[in-house]
């Protein structure tokens, strides 16, 4: 039988209710125990190095459960965790960037409902990311969710309330869990590179929204305080041309200052293209200008505090930003 270790970290699929509202207090045993055929498939070790609601959770966790992961590569055949909605999908980004070319697999899942409850999907959920992490096929970093297997570097929650909580976005699902056994739509290779670890990430990323008639004078406040942005603008992507075209100029002072810009889109799919329109068109070329593309918000995001961290100049950030990393730019 193979070994594989829980990682437990919160989230709804741990929660009762409180007289706060629901917390995450069920330990890793007892998550297990409402699962009793996982015992079936695999010998289960378990450690939780936090519990919390994931809207808690940020790149100081990230790293701690990679390092988790470093440390017991060797003695474990995969690793699941479980870890709350709300912010799995940004975990399961930063993890693809910390922990790449992994044989082995690392699977994410939750719930949208706790698993003491008689009618939930914690426990399906739960069942379901064993069920693939234990297949021969199984590697690297996936979201397994409502029986769906997603890349990390691909899922997006995208309802607060239904079980079919997560999407896979501009890349289509690597394959389901049916009765417990996966059933691949896509055949992906096992990597032949090297194994890599990373140890840091640079948090210092603001993500700035573009809305009508927004100030260009953002990015002056967010010079002082930020190695990176990412716009999320319009559309295709670019920048509004008002008045005196300050959004343009207070940009290109942000990037002489030695910092970085990621220009995408607020649309959720399909991606941005920056040479399509005039607005966009003058960003391309610019030093310290990179596109998004067709990578989601939380890969996005995930990538650009790596990037910053790894990188020892601007110029090599943006070269390793344009290279893909688990399928995050098609």
């Amino acid at each position: 039988m193979k070994k594989i270790l829980l990682i437990a970290t919160g989230g709804t699929i741990a929660s009762e209710n409180t007289e706060h509202g629901l917390s995450p207090v069920l330990s890793a045993e007892k998550l297990l125990s409402f699962v009793p055929e996982i015992a079936e498939k695999c010998e289960v070790e378990t450690v939780c190095p936090f519990t919390l609601d994931s809207t808690n959770v940020y790149h100081r966790h990230w790293l701690e459960i990679a390092r988790i992961i470093e440390e017991r590569y060797q003695a474990f055949d995969g690793f699941v965790i479980t870890h709350g909605t709300d912010t799995m999908a940004y975990t399961a980004a930063a993890l693809s960037y910390l922990v790449q070319n992994s044989k082995k697999p690392i699977v994410l899942t939750g719930s949208q409902r706790s698993v003491s409850l008689r009618d939930t999907d914690a426990r399906s959920n739960l069942a379901d990311a064993f069920s693939y992490c234990v297949d021969e096929n199984a590697h690297g970093v996936k979201v397994v969710f409502d029986g769906k297997i997603i890349l990390g570097t691909r899922a997006k929650k995208t309802r607060t309330r239904s079980y079919n909580a997560f999407s896979s976005v501009d890349f289509p699902e690597i394959g389901i869990v049916r009765d417990g056994v996966p059933v691949y739509y896509i055949e992906e290779k096992t990597p032949k590179n090297p194994l890599v670890f990373s140890h840091g990430l640079n948090a210092n990323v603001f993500v700035l929204k573009m809305v009508p008639g927004m100030s260009p004078h953002i990015f002056r406040y967010l010079s002082e305080h930020y190695d990176g942005v990412i716009v999320e603008s319009f559309g295709s992507g670019g920048l509004p041309m008002y008045e005196n075209d300050e959004f343009f100029s207070c940009l290109s002072e942000f990037t002489k200052k030695g910092k970085t810009v990621v220009v995408g889109t607020q649309v959720e799919r399909e991606g941005s293209a920056l040479d399509k329109y005039e607005v966009g068109k003058r960003l391309v070329g610019i030093d310290g200008v990179v596109e998004a593309r067709n990578m989601t918000l939380e890969a996005t995001v995930a990538k650009l505090m790596w990037v910053l961290h790894c990188a020892p100049t601007r110029k090599e950030a943006i070269e390793l930003f344009q290279t893909p990393v688990a399928k995050d730019i098609i």
